[in-house]
């Protein structure tokens, strides 16, 4: 038995349902009020609580061998950053105090190649440590120090914990949908009024990125971290292969890094004037073009990962946004 935290998520549902299809047994903890769309066609066991909840936990684990950990709070546009750090520090902390008295094989943590070191004009791999935290916002921040209290208990021989560092995922199943999903969607659905040029970003397909969990779950060393990322791909090729798949001409406006930049501080005063969430922001804009070019290599050697074109993933996430639009059902979770 596999026990599956954030399995309503993007990556965490896509890894429940490759799990499934594998013909293993799978557990999912899910909160009474979690939007389990993701999921709801999956032969899974349901657990009922939350990360706080250490006697949901405690049951969700028993007899479980392998903890794959993917719930993570991503909203880097809040004002209010506390409930970041609740979430992908302290209820992360919550979960491997409960995985210390489990009898776990592995313990894999979904991170964040956000955690990787800074190093302009060098490809960095898993050994540059985090660098820029004078540059970073309180996302981040979250991110780091959750990585950095994983690997903690590992260190210590407490949870026999391995860190993904995933990085921007695409593909189908993004039904929140993700920042830059929202980018995939809105070329896809004749919705998106701009293109950006100038902008790459290290990028997955889901499902790789879904595989390579399961791969280290098997294979993945204790106490490591993985760069789980195919290539850097232009946020401008991401809209143009989205509305080329769904036969439409991509938005002819292009917008720039400077012009980036005023929009996101528009989108920045609007989230902290109504809390709605922006498409972009100074921080979203900021994390296009900021961290350096990354190597896989460690994934490849040591777990036998075998990624797929991004750009493949890019065209599967139009056609699933292209379906949903079919169906009438394109609309936004609140989950």
């Amino acid at each position: 038995m596999k026990l599956v935290i954030g399995a309503t998520g993007f990556l965490g549902s896509r890894l429940t349902r490759q799990l499934v299809n594998s013909g293993e047994q799978i557990r999912v903890l899910v909160r009474q009020t979690s939007n389990t769309r993701a999921i709801d066609d999956l032969d899974v066991e349901r657990a009922v609580g939350d990360l706080f909840d250490t006697d949901a936990l405690t049951k969700a684990m028993s007899g479980c061998d392998v903890v794959f950990h993917c719930a993570v709070d991503a909203r880097a546009w809040l004002s209010d950053t506390t409930p970041l750090f609740r979430t992908n520090v302290d209820g992360l902390g919550s979960v491997l105090d409960v995985a210390a008295r489990a009898d776990l094989r592995r313990f894999v943590f979904t991170s964040s190649i956000a955690t990787i070191g800074r190093h302009p004009g060098h490809v960095v791999t898993e050994s540059d440590a985090f660098n820029w935290d004078d540059n970073a916002d309180d996302y981040i921040r979250s991110r780091v120090a959750g990585e950095e209290l994983a690997l903690r208990y590992a260190c210590e021989g407490r949870v026999p914990v391995v860190a993904m560092c995933v990085a921007n995922t695409y593909g189908p199943g993004d039904y929140l949908p993700t920042p830059h999903g929202s980018m995939v969607a809105g070329a896809a659905l004749g919705k998106l009024p701009f293109t950006i040029k100038g902008m790459r970003t290290e990028s997955v397909g889901i499902d790789d990125a879904a595989a390579a969990l399961i791969l280290a779950a098997d294979k993945g060393r204790i106490g490591e971290r993985y760069i789980i990322s195919e290539s850097q791909v232009g946020i401008d090729e991401v809209v143009s292969i989205a509305a080329t798949t769904a036969g439409r001409r991509p938005p002819r406006l292009v917008l720039h890094k400077p012009t980036l930049y005023v929009i996101g501080a528009f989108g920045s005063l609007r989230n902290r004037l109504t809390g709605a969430s922006p498409l972009l922001s100074v921080k979203t804009v900021r994390l296009m073009h900021y961290m350096s070019k990354m190597s896989h290599d460690k994934a490849v050697r040591e777990l036998g990962w075998e990624p797929s074109p991004v750009r493949e993933a890019i065209a599967e996430g139009a056609r699933f946004w292209i379906d949903l639009s079919a169906n009438g059902k394109a609309t936004r979770s609140d989950d």
